[in-house]
């Protein structure tokens, strides 16, 4: 009986600072990370598990120079595949007097992003001087986003011990603008969009005075309101919207009518 050695599937694949090489090449610089993962390598993974369905999501916990958003990225060029990518990096910051410290990169995620960035432009450009990608570049998603746990937009409600009602009214003065300091407004698209139960990866989209989040499932009233853009939400046929209601300030009847119009069309809308 003739015993077959037994071999990785790893074999041979690539070689070792191929990853370090990639590197040096996107940022002009070596050693901006130590030992990064080769992209040849993660790409070799990617095909291998999501072979069947291109439309899988690939997560990384520990993201490092990017190398794996990288990988996903060229796959789907290479093979028309739509898979997605989710990176996640701790706030790490990057060692004192290290090459990535000196070329401006405070954190690990910052080497990340750029990363990304580099990747993304060299790819476009290695797909217009060369003919061996199966798909149209048009037709890949070749953005990411990049997100990160933060406080609140909007104030917390501090419980009060006991019967203090100076402090009970302070309080409730407080509530006049739920709206907290360093809030954004993009800032509080996601946050809202996250607590009505959608997906981070929704599509947002901004329209002539509000937001609307995959089409007509959520609308977000944050900046302004009037009746003409309460007559274009209407005219959206939304499923649900929801509104700052300090935009109504001063203007009850505009809130009321707004109410009403939104209960006639079926529209289930809220204030906050």
């Amino acid at each position: 009986t003739k015993v077959l050695k037994e071999r990785s599937i790893f074999y041979d694949l690539v070689e070792n600072t191929s990853g370090s090489k990639e590197l040096t090449e996107l940022f002009g610089s070596k050693d901006i990370f130590d030992n990064p993962k080769p992209t040849d390598l993660l790409q070799h993974l990617i095909l291998l598990t999501t072979e069947i369905d291109t439309n899988d999501i690939v997560l990384d916990f520990f993201a490092g120079a990017g190398s794996t958003g990288n990988a996903v990225l060229r796959q789907n060029l290479l093979d028309g595949g739509n898979r997605k990518f989710v990176c996640v990096q701790l706030d790490e910051k990057t060692k004192e007097g290290s090459k990535a410290k000196l070329a401006g990169f405070n954190t690990i995620s910052e080497v990340s992003i750029k990363r990304l960035q580099l990747a993304i432009e060299f790819l476009i450009k290695d797909y217009e001087e060369y003919s061996f990608y199966e798909s149209e570049i048009s037709e890949i998603d070749l953005g990411f986003k990049v997100l990160k746990l933060s406080d609140s937009n909007f104030k917390q409600w501090t419980q009060i011990k006991g019967k203090d009602k100076k402090a009970l009214e302070e309080q409730m003065k407080l509530f006049v603008d739920p709206i907290a300091e360093n809030a954004t407004i993009e800032n509080m698209v996601y946050e809202l969009l996250l607590k009505s139960g959608k997906d981070l990866n929704s599509k947002t989209e901004r329209k002539e005075g509000f937001y609307s989040i995959n089409g007509v499932e959520l609308i977000l009233l944050l900046e302004e309101a009037n009746q003409k853009i309460i007559d274009d939400i209407l005219d959206e046929k939304p499923q649900k919207v929801i509104a700052l209601d300090k935009l109504f300030e001063g203007n009850d009847q505009l809130k009321t009518n707004a109410s009403l119009q939104m209960k006639d069309a079926g529209i289930e809308f809220k204030t906050i």
